[in-house]
């Protein structure tokens, strides 16, 4: 993931961050992604609902500690990957990363959302807040079948409040949507965005 660079929807989301900032008003991206490439692109005002790949939690104390490296701990060099044996993938437990933030010695795992994992109420509210004074939606290349988040967009889309649908294909959720522009992202969104702000300024 370290290799991996924003593309241009990403840029596009956090120029259109900053020139909305310039008139007091306020863009939040909430992503399913735990990649970090919204915040690389230059965006601020980032909810990562299903974490960060590049923090780690204390499974004891829940301590949330930044983490660049890479794997987390030596003894995970060349582990998980696909075509990895299963049993090379036994690590003794000592050697898994333990927290070093307190004396809780815990072990350490990524700040992600698991599969089976539930967001926080934390989260979701945050979530829930902004979609409720919003008023204008971007949905950009989600495949709209990931719960909870899928519901954010057809539920602000269903008080009226217009919702764009940017993805290679229709999802289960492009008929609540005023608006669906299909192709790649990293083409039809910075388009958009840029012919919004012409028609703003004429």
């Amino acid at each position: 993931m370290l290799s991996k660079h924003p593309n241009p929807a990403h840029v596009a989301i956090a120029e259109c961050e900053s020139r909305l900032s310039k008139q007091g008003r306020k863009l939040v991206v909430i992503t399913q992604n735990i990649d970090e490439l919204h915040k690389r692109a230059g965006s601020r005002n980032v909810l990562e609902i299903h974490g960060s790949l590049f923090k780690t939690r204390c499974t004891s104390c829940g301590h949330v500690n930044e983490n660049h490296r890479s794997p987390i701990c030596p003894a995970l060099e060349g582990k998980g990957l696909p075509d990895t044996d299963a049993n090379d993938a036994n690590i003794l437990v000592e050697e898994l990363p333990r927290c070093k933030e307190c004396l809780c010695n815990g072990l350490i795992r990524p700040a992600t959302i698991w599969w089976g994992e539930t967001l926080t109420n934390c989260v979701l509210s945050s979530g829930n807040n902004s979609m409720g004074i919003t008023f204008l939606v971007n949905m950009v290349g989600t495949s709209s079948v990931v719960y909870p988040a899928a519901m954010f967009a057809p539920q602000v889309a269903a008080r009226g409040v217009p919702v764009a649908e940017f993805n290679t294909a229709a999802t289960p959720a492009t008929s609540n949507f005023r608006f669906h522009f299909q192709g790649p992202c990293g083409s039809t969104l910075p388009e958009a965005l840029a012919r919004h702000e012409t028609e703003v300024i004429n």
